[in-house]
C-alpha cells in the first residue's frame, strides 16, 4: 500500500509550482502512464494514467494544506480500479 490519495485534474489546469529539478518519470508495461516522482524522496508526486492520458493524477499528500480546501476523500478499493476510475467520472 502506498497511501496515494488521487486528485484529477485537466492537464491544462496542472501548474507544477515548486521542485522541477528534482522530478523524474518512469513507465513500464504500455508505456502509456508516465510516473513522475521525487528524485530526493522517491514519492510519486503526479502521475499521467493509462485510463486517461488527459489528465494528471496528483497526490493529495503532496500538496501544501495552507492552499487546499474542501476535499472529500472517498476510499476505493484497488483491485477494481477500472470499475472505480468509471464511478469518479473521469475516464472520457
Amino acid at each position: 500500500m502506498v497511501g496515494y490519495l488521487h486528485i484529477n485534474v485537466e492537464k491544462p489546469d496542472f501548474t507544477l509550482l515548486t521542485g522541477q529539478d528534482c522530478i523524474s518519470t518512469y513507465t513500464f508495461n504500455t508505456g502509456i502512464a508516465q510516473h513522475y516522482f521525487c528524485t530526493k524522496c522517491g514519492i510519486k508526486s503526479f502521475y499521467v494514467p493509462r485510463s486517461n492520458p488527459n489528465i494528471y493524477s496528483v497526490n493529495f499528500r503532496c500538496l501544501d494544506r495552507a492552499n487546499v480546501a474542501g476535499f472529500e476523500v472517498r476510499p476505493a478499493e484497488g483491485l477494481s480500479w477500472e470499475q472505480v476510475a468509471a464511478r469518479m467520472g473521469h475516464l472520457k
